[in-house]
């Protein structure tokens, strides 16, 4: 239950609700216990109309009522009940409720900045110098939950119904900047990286939709078609005002490092550290996420392509650094593990990339009550295979709904904790 309260209200121990969208705060969450006169303080300068508490999941005490002596002689004195403990059923839906809860935070929170993104797309003919202030404001966002204290890591999230070529330039931004995390890029590069990234297509905004993503089937004037986007970009990056290090991750997004990219065939040490982070991303989102579902391939089928095939058109050190985040079997990838159950793989443990936490099928648990499973704490347990969508049994696909569209968001905690377990119980 929340309660509304006025921000000079405010104080530490408050579990605070901000009620606003998630690009509209600097706060990794919507909701959360205020520890800091800082995060006071930042909140009273945001100057939100909509702020709520929950008295009951917060230290601060309740205001005191006196009463009336002879009401208080009369009263029984109060009784503190010890908490029970949690049995292991009940600690098994508390974790996947919270797994749920972060499950729609994501989802949420990619809505909403490809929704943002959008807007920005639309502004770029008409306004361009705006366009780009609201680009460097959703960069600044991401980064700004991205850099926290924590590890933040890659969820897969649920079938998106977001604009197509919007959910893409999401994809490679998110994946970009949780690379350039990895790898210790200074925040100034971030920031740029995450601007380049999100406007690396900017150039097919006036493309018809046929070609706007590469196909196998295009003719010698589609294919001219698609490659200008990359020119028509860098004019109106210009336009926009965009920095020389974002118009690079522009211009050189279809760079390979073998010399074998376009539009000008650069080698490796010709491009620019953005640059060749976004040209790494883009490959894998694109082989992901086809011009035709047909032509897609699971995440560790495309990882696989990479690291045999491809090893030559790019950076070297990005890929180590790539293939360790997204781990051998990335987000989204359906596995059959060593007691023969499948699953597919929600979110990656860097540390051991072996030991990711997956979604089990099992039908004998209704869907609602899914197993997950975090194989780094069931040491009996592993990934036997990866399996392509086709070869699981029908009632699987329904139980775990492979993506069809893989779309990626990051998670700074994604398990309850111990805290928290002890607020469910209390």
């Amino acid at each position: 239950m929340t309660t509304p309260i006025q921000a000079s209200a405010l104080r530490i121990g408050m579990f605070v609700h901000l009620n606003v969208g998630w690009m509209s705060h600097p706060f990794p969450l919507s909701s959360f216990k205020l520890t800091s006169n800082e995060q006071i303080e930042t909140i009273r300068s945001l100057g939100l109309a909509r702020l709520t508490w929950s008295p009951e999941r917060s230290d601060v005490e309740q205001p005191v009522v006196e009463t009336p002596a002879a009401v208080v002689q009369d009263s029984p004195p109060a009784v503190e009940e010890t908490p029970k403990p949690l049995d292991a059923r009940q600690l098994a839906k508390l974790a996947l409720s919270a797994q749920m809860e972060v499950a729609q935070r994501c989802e949420r929170q990619f809505t909403e900045a490809c929704r943002d993104l959008r807007r920005t797309n639309d502004k770029v003919m008409a306004d361009p110098a705006q366009a780009n202030s609201d680009a460097q404001q959703l960069a600044r966002a991401l980064l700004d939950k991205m850099l926290i204290e924590g590890e933040p890591c890659l969820r897969v999230l649920g079938e998106m119904a977001s604009d197509r070529h919007a959910a893409h330039s999401l994809n490679v931004t998110v994946v970009s900047l949780m690379l350039g995390r990895q790898l210790e890029v200074p925040a100034p590069v971030l920031m740029e990286l995450g601007v380049g990234a999100l406007m690396h297509d900017v150039g097919k905004i006036a493309l018809p939709d046929r070609v706007r993503l590469a196909r196998e089937d295009f003719n010698s004037g589609e294919a001219a078609l698609y490659r200008d986007h990359v020119a028509q970009g860098l004019i109106l990056g210009r336009r926009m005002g965009l920095s020389a290090d974002a118009q690079l991750v522009i211009a050189q997004h279809h760079e390979l490092a073998d010399g074998s990219g376009f539009p000008s065939a650069l080698m490796l040490p010709r491009m620019s550290l953005p640059a060749r982070i976004v040209a790494l991303v883009n490959r894998y989102d694109n082989l992901c996420n086809a011009a035709s579902p047909a032509q897609s391939i699971t995440p560790h089928e495309a990882l696989s392509r990479l690291f045999a095939q491809c090893r030559s058109k790019f950076d070297e050190t990005l890929l180590s650094g790539f293939i360790k985040m997204m781990g051998i079997y990335p987000p989204g990838s359906v596995v059959q593990l060593s007691d023969d159950r499948f699953a597919m793989v929600m979110t990656v443990n860097a540390v051991h990339p072996l030991k990711p936490r997956v979604l089990v099928y099992d039908a004998a648990v209704p869907p609602e009550d899914a197993i997950h499973l975090d194989l780094e704490k069931t040491p009996q347990l592993g990934i036997r295979r990866s399996l392509k969508p086709v070869q699981l049994p029908t009632r699987a696909v329904d139980y775990l709904k492979p993506r069809q569209r893989i779309s990626y968001f990051f998670d700074v905690e994604s398990t309850p904790r111990e805290d928290e377990r002890e607020e469910a119980v209390a």
